[in-house]
């Protein structure tokens, strides 16, 4: 899943695990790719920010409802509450998507999304001699040893192919979204029409496209076809009928299985020198790579400014505002514990942390936090018989699902003991539980000090 809880913020983009997504409450959608939107589906029910056309095909494509979807006008800056400013430019990556200027106490912060990037964006007005203090970067080709032409360039390759081979049909291999501009620019080159299904035409209405679509066979010797439908078997097949060459434009290396399947380095991802470009003008503080598993901070340590980045800021995040009927339910129900793991252990108080050399390309993540859906008390100290957080002892040994290296797990032992409102405020133990010592030591000395005198005790 590409997606991310951007420490230090109350942002996620792309991460639709709410159970996992600690303390986000601002949830973006960066564009409808599939990898982009696990876990979204009709019954989301919380605020979603993306771009217009992205808001239009969420709704036909995952029934998501609309009274959730918010979308932002690309280009200009939205203030969302008190403490976020965003401002939504253009990606260059496929119909809808956008990358995501986000602005606020946690500094300056830059989620490129999938881009791909060209000069054009240094025209941005936002990015002009802006302080970027974190850039997470789409460095899904992100190798000095995969080098890639310009999507115009890709363009004639796959015109050349076309004309070398003038007695065959062509099958264009491409994915539900994206590549469109490809279709249209060779229906233009050729004057032909491009055969399409009928749910792809009436999606490429609804992106307002030129109008070079057909859904009747035979009106066009070009078709476009899912990417998954160019493979050897069907190949054959379409041989049988009538010559037919088959291309794929793709940035990824594949296995050709059939003499007439025909590659082209035709990519919606930035390649590794448009990287380089794009950092050595953006210099930002940190570079922090989307694509989880990537080494490629170490290409771009002389791009980056020398000025101190915003430090994020830890303080406790305002709480989500329920609705009249939330709070009386809650109310009604008494106190709940939202810390339902690891109350009854003997296990060293605090936060555990894995060393950050040992993972130094997962230390931005904060994936793996899980808040629980079932009822338990607010308070991490229930002393309430009967309740849930009592049975079933086994249950306090579930483990964070989905952890990754560098995040924190929370451990902690309690005592059965009564603890007072007073050495215990409500709304911070979530947030001492999951922020580093030092930093909580940092941020709020007095505050911190006596809720360990209190635990203490």
């Amino acid at each position: 899943m590409s997606g991310t809880v951007i420490p230090g913020t109350p942002i996620a983009v792309d991460f639709w695990s709410v159970r996992r997504a600690g303390g986000a409450r601002l949830f973006f959608l960066s564009h409808m790719h599939s990898d982009h939107t696990v876990g979204l589906s009709s019954t989301w029910n919380r605020p979603l920010y993306c771009s217009p056309l992205t808001a239009r095909l969420l709704h036909r494509r995952l029934q998501v409802p609309t009274c959730w979807i918010r979308p932002l006008e690309v280009g200009q800056s939205h203030i969302l509450g008190e403490e976020v400013t965003v401002t939504l430019l253009d990606s260059n990556h496929c119909p809808g998507s956008v990358m995501f200027l986000f602005e606020g106490t946690f500094g300056t912060i830059l989620y490129t999304g999938d881009f791909r990037y060209t000069s054009t964006m240094q025209g941005e007005p936002v990015l002009r001699g802006r302080h970027i203090d974190r850039l997470y970067l789409d460095n899904t080709h992100c190798h000095p040893q995969r080098p890639l032409p310009s999507r115009q360039h890709a363009t004639h390759q796959a015109a050349h192919i076309i004309r070398t081979h003038p007695r065959h049909q062509v099958v264009i291999g491409v994915y539900s979204l994206g590549k469109e501009m490809l279709l249209v620019d060779l229906a233009v080159e050729f004057s032909t029409w491009v055969v399409v299904s009928p749910w792809r035409l009436e999606q490429m209405r609804l992106l307002e496209l030129p109008d070079v679509f057909t859904t009747e066979e035979g009106a066009g010797w070009i078709r476009a076809v899912d990417v998954a439908e160019i493979r050897w078997d069907t190949l054959v097949s379409w041989n049988m009928l009538h010559p037919t060459i088959a291309i794929l434009p793709t940035g990824r290396p594949v296995k050709v299985t059939h003499p007439n399947i025909h590659p082209i380095p035709y990519s919606d991802h930035s390649s590794f020198s448009e990287l380089c470009e794009f950092v050595k003008w953006l210099k930002p503080c940190s570079v922090i790579p989307i694509v989880k598993g990537g080494m490629c901070q170490a290409y771009f340590q002389e791009y980056l400014s020398s000025a101190p980045p915003a430090l994020p800021d830890l303080r406790v995040l305002k709480p989500v505002q329920e609705s009249v009927q939330q709070q009386s339910k809650r109310n009604r129900q008494g106190p709940k514990c939202l810390l339902k793991r690891a109350v009854w252990h003997s296990t060293p108080r605090g936060v555990v942390y894995e060393s950050p050399e040992k993972y130094p390309e997962k230390s931005e993540e904060f994936r793996g936090v899980e808040v629980p859906q079932q009822i338990y008390c607010e308070s991490a100290f229930c002393l309430t018989e009967g309740c849930s957080c009592h049975m079933g002892k086994e249950k306090g040994k579930e483990e964070l699902s989905g952890e990754q290296p560098g995040v924190a797990r929370a451990a902690s032992t309690v005592s059965q003991a009564p603890v007072s409102d007073e050495h215990f405020p409500t709304g911070f133990a979530e947030q001492y539980l999951l922020t580093p010592l030092n930093v909580l030591k940092q941020n709020s000395s007095q505050k911190f000090d006596k809720l360990v005198n209190g635990w203490e005790k």
